[in-house]
């Protein structure tokens, strides 16, 4: 594979960037020459900025909960502080925490649900519109999810639906301004265990059975009949970031083998 270097010089910020596909993203970003700025409420987001340095990124860390308003927005102006621009952001923070029908779910799983997954987007394209404006240009790339139809995730559904409207919203508001707007719709993707569980309940049998509907469902919906990988999603991100695709916005890329959603 030709190494490239699409975002020499270019200031990229990563939410979600501790572990999965943010992680990924990172990596792959920092060989391609990008200055980064890592963000996630996990610590070990320092321990992948570490290794990214002694590679001779150039990197930096912010610990906040993209969940609340005023820690992203205080996020996003400190990275802005830090490198006086911000070129790329990649709205990566989310995930299912709970897999059960729509009937199991109490009421505030529900809104935990919607918390995760669609707020940190919402709050991350609002903090950094107005610098891009300013400095009249930018892409963002919002990582959704083709499980907007899928079984046993009803609230994580909505929430990246939501994301989808966003992001073609956005686009419609902001592309006249020079900024790019698109997402990302990945399927099932491998990834190493997660470093931090999604929720603190130990899951019995029922829970694990409607697990494994959700992955049967996905593995039988893409026409590949497998799931991604960690760097099959990370080179959809990037290309979107990239000046490759300057004639691309408002447009949600799926990256799931042939599942459409």
């Amino acid at each position: 594979m030709t190494q490239r270097a699409r975002f020499t010089g270019k200031v990229v910020v990563i939410t979600g960037a501790a572990q999965g596909i943010g992680k990924q993203v990172a990596a792959q970003a920092a060989a391609e020459g990008a200055r980064l700025a890592l963000i996630d409420r996990a610590g070990y987001v320092n321990d992948v900025a570490r290794v990214l340095a002694a590679e001779g990124a150039e990197v930096i860390t912010v610990l906040a909960d993209l969940e609340q308003w005023a820690q992203t927005e205080q996020a996003i102006a400190q990275v802005h502080r830090r490198y006086g621009r911000i070129d790329v952001l990649v709205n990566n923070v989310g995930g299912t925490i709970w897999a059960r029908p729509y009937a199991h779910y109490r009421p505030e799983q529900v809104e935990a649900e919607i918390r995760r997954s669609l707020f940190p987007t919402l709050w991350g394209c609002r903090a950094v519109l107005p610098l891009m404006l300013e400095q009249k240009g930018g892409a963002i790339v919002n990582v959704s999810s083709v499980a907007t139809r899928g079984v046993n995730r009803a609230p994580y559904a909505a929430a990246k639906g939501g994301i989808n409207a966003l992001t073609q919203s956005l686009a419609l508001e902001y592309t006249q301004h020079g900024i790019r707007i698109n997402a990302t719709a990945p399927g099932g993707t491998d990834a190493p265990p997660r470093l931090t569980p999604r929720n603190n309940e130990v899951a019995d049998q029922q829970e694990a059975a409607w697990y494994q509907q959700i992955v049967d469902q996905t593995v039988n919906s893409s026409l590949m009949h497998r799931y991604g990988t960690l760097a099959e999603q990370a080179n959809a991100i990037l290309f979107l970031a990239s000046d490759e695709a300057s004639y691309i916005t408002g447009t949600v890329l799926p990256v799931a083998g042939g599942d459409l959603g």
